[in-house]
C-alpha cells in the first residue's frame, strides 16, 4: 500500500487546521494576565459545557424529547451516583454502558 503526496499534504494541512484553534488561544491566553472576575468566570465555563451536553443527550432524541420510560434516561441515575461516589471516569463509563444495556435488555 503506498501513500500519495497528495493524501501527505491533506493529512498534514488538516493537522495544522486542526491544531491552529485549540493552540493558539491557549497561547494568547497564557501570557495574558486575566482580571480576578474574568478568571472566576472562566472556571466555570467547562461545568457549564458539560452539563448543557449531558442534559442535551439525556433529554432529547434528535429533534424530539425523550419520554420518560426511556432506558437512556434511566440509566443516567446509577451512573450519577457511581460518579459522585468514586470520581473515577472508567467506573462512571463502565456504570453508564452497563446500566444503560441493563435497562435496554429488561425493557
Amino acid at each position: 500500500m503506498s501513500i500519495s503526496p497528495e493524501f501527505l499534504w491533506i493529512l498534514v494541512g488538516s493537522a495544522i487546521v486542526t491544531l491552529i484553534p485549540r493552540t493558539l488561544p491557549l497561547m494568547l491566553i497564557s501570557r495574558v494576565k486575566l482580571p480576578g472576575y474574568a478568571a472566576k468566570f472562566l472556571k466555570h465555563v467547562p461545568l457549564a459545557v458539560m452539563t448543557a451536553l449531558v442534559a442535551q443527550s439525556l433529554l432529547t432524541d434528535g429533534d424530539a424529547w425523550r419520554p420518560p420510560g426511556d432506558p437512556g434516561l434511566w440509566a443516567f441515575f446509577p451512573t450519577l451516583a457511581v460518579a459522585l461516589l468514586t470520581r473515577s471516569l472508567l467506573l462512571t463509563v463502565v456504570a453508564g454502558v452497563c446500566s444503560a444495556a441493563l435497562l435496554g435488555w429488561l425493557v
